[in-house]
């Protein structure tokens, strides 16, 4: 789905934006419409319905403001060891295989099925995340022939030109939010 779609937006948006348009067609639906298409009209609204509950599901799932900084401030203390611990537990828990890499901008290899995506996690507790470790991570995808990267930055920021060199070749960074998410599990 195109992160710009209708129903990608929607499900971005709070969950009650999606019921107030199911609410507005249905409206309009009665008010333009003859008697006997008004269901069919009013109907035509029930993919955002659909949407809505998604949303209003993750959203009611999501982890509150307070405990994402918990986790980011837990995670700015904890030794490699532990974080990369965590890190394995979280991905494990979605199903994946997960492989301590030996040496290189890989630290963590992840696997399930046929897809193997590769981590760089080492330098979460830098101040700021610039180009060169993300070229040496697509590096590494482009020898390993892996299908995805991810870059986590667990403090600091990632500069401008990291993260559109990393949009540009198809690498995600995993930090603030989606780490704690990743985290929180």
């Amino acid at each position: 789905m195109s992160e710009n779609s209708l129903f990608a937006l929607l499900l971005r948006s709070p969950w009650w934006i999606s019921f107030v348009l199911v609410a507005a067609i249905a409206l309009v639906s009665r008010a333009l419409l003859p008697a006997e298409y008004f269901v069919l009209g009013a109907l035509s609204g029930f993919p955002l319905f659909v949407v809505g509950c998604i949303a209003a599901w993750r959203q009611l799932r999501a982890p509150s403001a307070a405990k994402v900084q918990q986790m980011l401030d837990s995670t700015q203390s904890m030794p490699w060891s532990a974080f990369s611990q965590a890190l394995t537990h979280a991905w494990v828990g979605q199903g994946f295989d997960v492989n301590v890499a030996s040496k290189g901008p890989v630290d963590l290899r992840l696997t399930k099925g046929e897809q193997t995506i590769l981590v760089s996690a080492k330098r979460w507790k830098a101040a700021t995340h610039g180009i060169e470790p993300l070229r040496e991570l697509y590096n590494a995808v482009q020898a390993q022939n892996a299908q995805g990267a991810l870059y986590v930055a667990g403090q600091g920021s990632v500069s401008e030109s990291a993260a559109l060199f990393a949009r540009d070749h198809g690498i995600t960074l995993v930090q603030g939010p989606a780490l704690a998410a990743l985290l929180l599990g």
